[in-house]
């Protein structure tokens, strides 16, 4: 049995070898084994998720069984938009999915943000399981972008992916 908890330092090296784990097993049949590498290396690194641990206007989580992490997510007011959180990433190790770790973790982070309005996420277009999830939790297509991750990363990285939302509240 999986509980959510806002993650720490201490669960960083697991967290970016979770999301290496999601990643490869989700994209590399699109994108190929090296880019993923290569995402994975600039966006899941300890530095890189340790950055998002500090930032005060969000909040990260882990799916714990006392053992292991089946699962993490993170999500962060928008700097540029006073009443969006940006729903950065939500992935459950595929041994673990099916098991409502997701739904759990999306859960406790739409209620983290009692400003927010809007709920924002982006999704790849090829990516159907992630895209019903969201779609069964409320989201809805508002748009498309050609830079997924942008916001995250500082950089271009010239990722097509679907822009959903979900009002709140």
């Amino acid at each position: 049995m999986f509980f959510v908890r806002t993650a720490s330092e201490h669960d960083l090296e697991k967290v970016s070898a979770l999301l290496a784990a999601t990643w490869h097993a989700t994209y590399d049949a699109v994108y190929g084994v090296d880019k993923v590498s290569e995402i994975t290396a600039k966006w899941h690194s300890v530095q890189a998720l340790a950055e998002k641990l500090k930032r005060k206007d969000s909040e990260f989580v882990v799916a714990d069984d006392g053992k292991a992490l089946g699962g993490m997510g993170y999500a962060a007011m928008s700097a540029s938009e006073p009443t969006v959180a940006i729903l950065h990433q939500l992935y459950v190790l595929p041994q673990h999915q099916g098991q409502r770790i997701g739904r759990d973790m999306f859960a406790e982070l739409e209620t983290c943000f009692p400003d927010a309005k809007v709920m924002r996420l982006e999704v790849e277009p090829r990516n159907t399981a992630a895209i019903a999830f969201y779609e069964a939790h409320g989201f809805e297509k508002v748009g498309e972008t050609g830079n997924c991750g942008g916001d995250q990363s500082g950089s271009q990285s010239g990722i097509p992916a679907l822009v959903y939302e979900k009002t709140l509240g």
